[in-house]
């Protein structure tokens, strides 16, 4: 059975049954144990707008009686549109080719459930699909935060420094985009309001690095669980974000020789192809370990996702669904596949 059966045997609490039993019972009430989780329902408001792709993709279905080139040209069209590199593209549209060849499918409507196929495929070829932070009980954990200005960088790090205070951990913030003094007060806002403390420059300008090893210090005697440092997002200089990264990471090393145990791409999923530039950009000048995707609530071009996976082997950790608190969301594939595919589901 394919990814897309099985997601729907999942999500409605199905058993493995034919399309034609599906049809009737995927039209009543959804599995309340899945449906109306706190989780689903996140991804359920958080997506509302990356549905559209699986309206789009129904639309062109049911637009054509056979599957011919113009089919498959709208439907290059919408992948693209997406947000799915060009490279992806061309392997999704390949390989449902080959299933349609090889399975002799003459019907536009099977090749929903192929694309949802493909989606879940290409995400999860060959690599460990790794969500999990690296947070220990038993140490001090250090998360560093990369990212250009306006990604979101700063508001998920108070929304990731929440989540932990929330599990009764003992968080601290290290403001070291010590470049832009609206950086650092947004952060010492959010500090004071999620209930954490934060450690911030003497003066603007002043020297990252110094702003990291006075948190550490601070951080290691008085026993805290989690330290998130910010770090300067100006791409227009690599050469100097590589250094003051480098110089930052000597200093956690000295401490924590194993640190830092997180370095966290933050992203804008509205900037699409442009974010795929910032993450080789990021990835080129530190030791990247995921992603944090923010406002993806605010784009029907999921295909961001697919794009990063990749083209850089790096795995979205956590999403932005929102603008409260609670809105960082870790990554969940199937709803994530889901969210873009359910209109194709409720009508299979």
């Amino acid at each position: 059975m394919g990814f897309f059966k099985n997601l729907v045997n999942k999500v409605f609490k199905k058993e493995n049954k034919d399309v034609e039993t599906l049809k009737d019972e995927l039209k009543e009430q959804h599995s309340k144990e899945v449906l109306n989780s706190d989780k689903f329902k996140k991804y359920s408001n958080g997506l509302e707008n990356s549905s559209s792709f699986g309206k789009k993709l129904l639309e062109i279905q049911n637009r054509y009686n056979t599957i011919d080139e113009d089919f498959f040209d709208e439907l290059e069209e919408l992948l693209i549109m997406s947000d799915i590199n060009l490279k992806l593209v061309d392997v999704i549209i390949e390989k449902i080719k080959q299933e349609v060849r090889t399975n002799n499918i003459d019907d536009p409507k099977l090749i929903g459930e192929l694309i949802a196929d493909q989606l879940f495929v290409i995400y999860t070829a060959n690599t460990i699909v790794d969500t999990n932070l690296n947070f220990k009980s038993d140490r001090l954990n250090v998360f560093i935060f990369v990212g250009v200005n306006g990604s979101g960088k700063t508001t998920s790090i108070a929304k990731m420094a929440n989540k932990y205070i929330k599990e009764g951990k003992k968080v601290l913030i290290a403001a070291a985009d010590t470049f832009r003094a609206g950086a650092v007060n947004q952060l010492a806002v959010w500090a004071d309001r999620i209930g954490a403390q934060i450690v911030k420059p003497q003066k603007e300008g002043a020297d990252p690095a110094s702003v990291v090893f006075e948190a550490l210090e601070k951080a290691t005697n008085e026993s805290y669980d989690l330290l998130i440092i910010d770090t300067a997002g100006r791409l227009q200089n690599k050469v100097n974000l590589m250094n003051e990264l480098s110089k930052m990471v000597s200093i956690i090393q000295r401490f924590i020789p194993d640190a830092p145990h997180e370095s966290l791409l933050v992203l804008d999923a509205t900037t699409g192809q442009n974010g795929l530039s910032q993450a080789k950009n990021f990835k080129e000048i530190a030791n990247l370990t995921g992603v944090i995707l923010t406002k993806l609530d605010g784009t029907s071009k999921g295909g961001i996702v697919l794009s990063i996976k990749d083209e850089y082997n790096l795995n979205v950790k956590y999403v932005g669904l929102g603008e409260k608190l609670d809105d960082l969301q870790e990554f969940d594939l199937e709803l994530f596949i889901y969210q873009m595919t359910k209109d194709l589901i409720d009508n299979v």
